[in-house]
C-alpha cells in the first residue's frame, strides 16, 4: 500500500533504524535525515527538498524525482541512473556527490553549485545548460556527454575531451583550459 504525504517536514529522522515508508512525497522537506543505504525504490518525490541529509548508497530503482533540490547533503555512491528517467529534475548545492552515477541521465539545466563530484560518472548524460559553479570535478568521467551551453567557468579539476563530448557553446575560464587540452600533452602556463 502506497502512502501519500504532502507539505510535510521530516526532521532528524533515521531511516536506517526505522524502515523508510515507500510512497508519494509532494512538496515535502527532509531536514537532517539519514537515508544511508535505505531503499527508496519505487517512491515518488515531487517538488521536495533534502537539507543536511545523508542519502549515501540509498537504492533508487525506479524512484521518481521531479523538481528535487539537495542542499548540504551527503550523496555518496548514489545511482541516479537507476531513477525513473522521465521527468528527472534535480539541483544540488554544497553537496558531496563522490562516486555518484548519472550515466545516460537527461538533466538539462541541472545545477551543481559548490559541490564535490569526485569520480562521478557523467558518461552519455545530457547535461545541456548545466551549471557547475564552484564545484570540484576531480576524476569525474565525461564520455559521449552532451555539455552544450554548460558553464564550467567557476568549476575546477575537470578533464573533458572535446573530441568525445559535445561542448558547443559551453563556457570555460582561461584557467580551465588545461582540463580541455590534457590529452594532447600541452603545457598551459
Amino acid at each position: 500500500m502506497t502512502t501519500y504525504h504532502q507539505d510535510q517536514i521530516f526532521s532528524n529522522k533515521d531511516f536506517v533504524q526505522n524502515i523508510f515508508q515507500k510512497g508519494e512525497y509532494e512538496s515535502c522537506i527532509f531536514k537532517n535525515c539519514n537515508f544511508s543505504e535505505a531503499d527508496l525504490s519505487g517512491s515518488r518525490f515531487l517538488e521536495c527538498e533534502f537539507l543536511g541529509s545523508n542519502l549515501s548508497l540509498a537504492k533508487l530503482f525506479k524512484t521518481v524525482m521531479q523538481e528535487v533540490n539537495f542542499k548540504d547533503c551527503k550523496l555518496l555512491g548514489l545511482r541516479f541512473d537507476k531513477c525513473e528517467g522521465i521527468g528527472l529534475d534535480l539541483d544540488f548545492e554544497s553537496c558531496l556527490l563522490d562516486n555518484t552515477s548519472f550515466y545516460q541521465c537527461k538533466l538539462k539545466n541541472i545545477k551543481f553549485k559548490n559541490c564535490r563530484l569526485f569520480e562521478t560518472d557523467f558518461v552519455e548524460a545530457d547535461l545541456t545548460g548545466a551549471d557547475f559553479q564552484g564545484s570540484d570535478l576531480l576524476g569525474a568521467i565525461f564520455e559521449n556527454t552532451i555539455l552544450e551551453k554548460a558553464d564550467f567557468r567557476h568549476a575546477k579539476n575537470f578533464i573533458i575531451d572535446p573530441e568525445t563530448n559535445k561542448i558547443k557553446k559551453a563556457k570555460f575560464a582561461m584557467d580551465g583550459l588545461p582540463g580541455l587540452l590534457q590529452k594532447y600533452g600541452i603545457v598551459v602556463e
